[in-house]
């Protein structure tokens, strides 16, 4: 009997021993893997921020290049700011966008219908959208204002594809969020870009970081006038540059080879030239920012809208 005791009493102590040697490689095992996470963990972040950095760079040298932005608006979906532009000729303002989401830019048409017209500001209230801009060119008849030429609006034309003719382009965004435009001889060539939307006007200012010769015709019909641009860096910010006039006579506002040069000088990859004159308006936070040469807004057919 007391061997059995002493031979339980010596596997109790053999138990107890390997239970306390468990216990204590579990939890150097834990220790290692806590400290092995920690380091995984600053990898990655060290990794994030590293792959970070040179769009950081690329964007504090463009931001440079527009001076000191004196309004803001950062989400999730989106980071606007805005600047002024004011070389002397002329003054107006410069809006950069970075669309983190490519749903946080649309095109809206005038009331949501064809035929229709709203201004800038009703479009942007009527959609909730934070900033707005107009957008393409526009023919009027029958009491109506239709959007001129090739137009598509959530991913379908409205009035079908036109090839491009004289000196129209297309300009839009493509369902991944790019800005995509230029002269579109067949749909095809279009529909390979995926538009989401787009509308039409003249002329192309830049394409691939290079200034396309300006028709003659547009460089003195009007010489100057209020402007509404938009271009593109190369990562894929928006930049959109909205000049003041006093009207559309040709006095006053700015060229478009002085935007063109304005826009290359900025870095900007491809710019085109939207509906300017008493068309021209910049919404942002629920006010007018530019100065409407008709003392008013106009109600135009298509505005460029942009989402928190």
């Amino acid at each position: 009997m007391i061997v059995q005791t002493q031979v339980a009493g010596k596997q109790l102590d053999e138990a107890k021993q390997t239970a306390t040697y468990t216990l204590s490689t579990i939890h150097r095992t834990s220790e290692l893997y806590k400290r092995t996470t920690q380091t995984m963990n600053q990898l990655v972040q060290t990794t994030s921020t590293q792959s970070k950095r040179p769009a950081i760079i690329y964007d504090r040298r463009i931001t440079a290049k527009l001076g000191v932005p004196y309004e803001r608006v950062d989400s999730k979906r989106i980071t606007i700011e805005l600047f002024k532009v004011n070389p002397g000729v002329y003054h107006g303002y410069a809006m950069k966008v970075k669309l983190k989401d490519p749903t946080a830019m649309k095109m809206s048409l005038g009331s949501d219908k064809l035929g229709g017209s709203e201004t800038t500001m009703r479009a942007v209230l009527r959609h909730g959208a934070v900033a707005g801009i107009n957008a393409g060119g526009f023919a009027d008849g029958d009491g109506k204002r239709y959007p001129l030429s090739t137009t598509v609006l959530n991913g379908h034309y409205l009035t079908g594809f036109q090839s491009s003719y004289k000196d129209l382009s297309f300009v839009g965004l493509s369902s991944n969020g790019k800005l995509i435009g230029g002269k579109f001889y067949n749909q095809s060539a279009l529909d390979s870009l995926k538009p989401a939307f787009g509308a039409t006007f003249v002329p192309i200012l830049l394409q691939k970081g290079q200034k396309i010769p300006i028709p003659e015709k547009w460089k003195i019909s009007p010489l100057r006038a209020p402007r509404t641009v938009i271009g593109n860096y190369k990562d894929d910010q928006l930049l959109i540059i909205v000049v003041d006039g006093y009207n559309e006579s040709g006095g006053s506002g700015a060229t478009l080879e002085e935007l063109q040069g304005k826009m290359y000088n900025l870095g900007v990859q491809d710019a085109y030239n939207l509906d300017g004159g008493g068309s021209s308006s910049l919404i942002l936070n629920g006010r007018i920012v530019n100065k409407p040469s008709d003392g008013q807004l106009r109600p135009v057919p298509t505005h460029f809208l942009f989402y928190k």
